[in-house]
């Protein structure tokens, strides 16, 4: 990975501002992120100015690269697997408030006593592990810096993801043995890696994958799999790419002393929340108005879709028609606490299901043929919302694509 400063790729070894002893690019993504703010209150002029800072993490997507130091807290912590780690997660949330125990748990993905790679994919999560780990340090270093330069009371802070654990097999195929020395011709310096699976390090080591490869280095590039997405989506059904729960609900973690009420402090809010609210609630708070055109320009500018936070941050609704998605054919609407959702295939696609999740938000109990009605109602909003917000046809989908025709049969002669 490389840092973009100024609009500008540069690679970690011709950085003439960045130099640490040992380069890791959470590291470097926090460290950025603590020089914005310090240089941003250097002068009383800008320290009384509102700032904008979006920290953009890679971890813990793959390929799961993590420090020896951070890896080293979690041995052996995942030794019994996909099954008794989710369950004591799902026991951890029953505990804290964070679901209903009148929820199904969703089934178990993978059967840890079939698999035949147990040491190699425990170190997997060891690895996933270390890298958020890693990621909450820098966080705490952001936080620990807007605490020193007095910005931390009257700073929202917000922390979420945009998307559930990812099943991907990425790189968890093969089994190729590291060389004991580099094989290839090391990277000048200012090069960048430009292929998504690079074909080696900077120092000339080529980059593996597969289960005879064990994560963490600069020289693998692997995804922890489906066994682990499904502990990391504990209590939910489905992954990332999905718009079932476990592909899109993650928690928003809100800190903001000056705007949000004392008695909300460390309280639960149910209020369901969206991406697009995060632009519409820094419009909110920075008292600006949205643009309609861009700059001299003129060109229009699509109008914002989302709803300002601030009044859940309070402990109030939000008035919200509904709540929709479309990722690469999934498509799913929630109003209040009903939701329709299709796999592959958006609204056309006859494999609607409807769910009150109040009830059941693992998504276990099907209600679309006791409950059509709501359900057409449901897929007919989501049509018209569609059509209005420009994403027809969905056709990103494997089960939307057109299939060919079949061969026209040839003729035999004579």
């Amino acid at each position: 990975n490389s840092l973009t400063r100024d609009n500008q790729q540069i690679s970690p070894y011709a950085d003439p501002e960045y130099k640490p002893k040992d380069y890791y690019y959470t590291d470097a993504i926090s460290d950025h992120a603590v020089r914005f703010i310090n240089d941003h209150c250097k002068t009383s002029e800008t320290k009384s100015k509102p700032f904008f800072l979006y920290v953009a993490y890679t971890a813990a997507h793959w390929p799961m690269h993590a420090l020896p130091k951070d890896i080293a807290k979690y041995k052996g912590k995942y030794d019994e697997g996909f099954k008794k780690t989710r369950s004591q997660r799902y026991q951890r949330m029953v505990e804290l408030g964070l679901i209903d125990p009148k929820w199904d748990l969703s089934p178990q993905a993978r059967n840890w006593a079939q698999n035949k790679h147990q040491a190699w994919d425990a170190i997997n999560m060891e690895v996933y592990a270390a890298m958020v780990d890693n990621m909450d340090q820098g966080i705490g270093r952001i936080v620990a810096s807007l605490k020193k330069t007095g910005q931390l009371d009257n700073t929202l802070v917000v922390y979420m993801q945009d998307n559930g654990g990812c099943a991907e097999g990425m790189g968890r195929r093969g089994n190729k043995a590291r060389a004991d020395k580099p094989t290839l011709t090391p990277m000048d310096a200012s090069a960048l890696q430009t292929n998504m699976i690079p074909r080696q390090t900077r120092d000339g080591y080529p980059v593996l994958q597969g289960t005879g490869v064990m994560p963490g280095p600069a020289d693998t590039y692997i995804g922890y799999g489906q066994g682990w997405a499904n502990v990391s989506n504990t209590p939910f059904r489905e992954y990332k790419h999905w718009v079932h729960e476990g592909g899109i609900s993650t928690p928003l973690v809100a800190h903001w002393p000056k705007g949000i009420p004392a008695e909300m402090n460390g309280k639960l809010v149910t209020e369901p929340g969206h991406l697009i609210d995060i632009m519409a609630t820094c419009v909110d708070i920075s008292g600006v108005t949205y643009p309609k055109t861009f700059h001299e320009q003129g060109n229009a500018i699509t109008p914002m879709e989302g709803l300002s936070l601030v009044p859940a941050l309070r402990g109030q609704k939000l008035a919200r028609d509904a709540i929709y998605w479309e990722h690469e054919g999934n498509v799913a609407i929630r109003i209040n606490n009903l939701k329709a959702v299709a796999k592959f295939g958006g609204y056309k696609n006859d494999r609607w299901e409807l769910y009150d999740l109040a009830a059941d938000r693992t998504e276990m109990h099907d209600l679309s043929k006791a409950r059509p009605e709501e359900l057409s109602e449901l897929k007919m909003k989501w049509h018209e919302f569609a059509k209005k917000a420009n994403f027809l046809p969905v056709n990103g989908g494997r089960g939307n694509k057109k299939k060919k025709p079949a061969p026209k049969a040839r003729k035999k002669k004579g």
